[in-house]
């Protein structure tokens, strides 16, 4: 076994570039995937030195593509780096980094959608939900199309303590399209607040840590990206069932521009909407003409444990879904 002192060392030998990969595999971005890939080492080395100390750490790479953070995270001298990749034409590539860097790179063909990391990384590193975050990091420059429906997947993982937060408050570093990211991080009452705003920072500490403009990237893309960071909070703000928070912000953000009981008023069936959205707000103490993007996520941790009790009050209303009452009665005139 190394020690730590030649695992906290460790360089890479000389290298292709991540260019000469490219043209080597012939890898083109596929556009309808929404891959776009950083070639500038000197930036994925800020990337991952954003993400902490990571000597001796075991990461978790999303979306390597050719390899450029993969390079950077094992320069950061990781006691291991685990790499999940879905194009089969980034294997080559990435085999060929695990050769140069013995026992520190695998590589598991598959999609980072449905992989199960928790049975990843030996048991030891798990730590109490209440102690430091473990030596665990997830890393990734993911395709704008797979960002998005991920980190509502890692959010719901967090509220469970499950799937990469098995391991404990696991921390993320992740780029996302620049909006996303401000969408992530937004503060209550700007023009980025909402659903992922609250999904994101009722669960975790969120911070914007760097702007990528889009001629970092090859293909250009037409909007910049953005890293940014997450740190589980040891207490969620609001303290009920992912699904049920989950359904009370989107219902409130679905008219961003009306008052916000306009879009609470859906979590009711039409017949008795007014007078359950006025005792929801009542109940809750919220101020009926805020809009959506004025809640803070105080209101909405009142808004949740209000519903949650009219909702073990009435089994059938956590149920209940405004689109699908449309749908029958548009059936009904047809």
């Amino acid at each position: 076994m190394a020690s730590s002192r030649t695992l906290g060392t460790f360089r890479l030998p000389p290298l292709p570039t991540i260019r000469e990969i490219i043209k080597l595999f012939r890898l083109q971005a596929v556009k309808q995937l929404s891959q776009n890939f950083l070639l500038d080492l000197r930036l994925t080395d800020k990337i991952v030195r954003k993400a902490g100390n990571l000597t001796n750490a075991y990461v978790y790479e999303v979306g390597p593509g050719p390899g450029g953070i993969t390079r950077s995270i094992l320069n950061a001298g990781v006691a291991e780096l685990l790499v999940v990749e879905k194009d089969s034409r980034f294997i080559p590539g990435l085999q060929m980094l695990s050769d140069a860097a013995p026992g520190k790179l695998r590589i598991i063909h598959g999609d980072v959608l449905t992989f199960k990391i928790e049975r990843a990384f030996p048991e030891s590193l798990k730590r109490q939900w209440e102690d430091d975050p473990p030596n665990v990091h997830i890393i990734g420059n993911l395709p704008f199309s797979v960002s998005t429906p991920l980190i509502i997947k890692w959010l719901e993982n967090v509220s469970q303590r499950n799937g990469p937060f098995a391991y404990g408050r696991t921390r993320m570093m992740l780029t996302f399209q620049k909006e996303v990211a401000e969408r992530l991080t937004a503060t209550t009452g700007s023009k980025q607040r909402s659903r992922l705003s609250i999904m994101a920072q009722y669960l975790c500490n969120v911070q914007h840590i760097l702007t990528i403009p889009g001629q970092a990237f090859v293909p250009k893309p037409e909007v910049d990206s953005a890293v940014v960071h997450f740190t589980p909070l040891t207490r969620p703000r609001i303290e009920q069932p992912f699904k049920l928070v989950e359904k009370v912000v989107q219902n409130a953000f679905q008219f961003r521009r009306k008052y916000c009981h306009r879009g609470l008023g859906m979590l009711f069936p039409e017949a008795r909407r007014l007078e359950s959205t006025g005792k929801l707000l009542e109940l809750a103490d919220v101020d009926p003409t805020l809009r959506p993007t004025q809640l803070t996520v105080s209101h909405f941790k009142s808004l949740c444990d209000v519903y949650r009790k009219m909702c073990d009050e009435d089994p059938h209303l956590f149920a209940y879904n405004f689109r699908e009452e449309l749908r029958q009665k548009s059936e009904k005139r047809g």
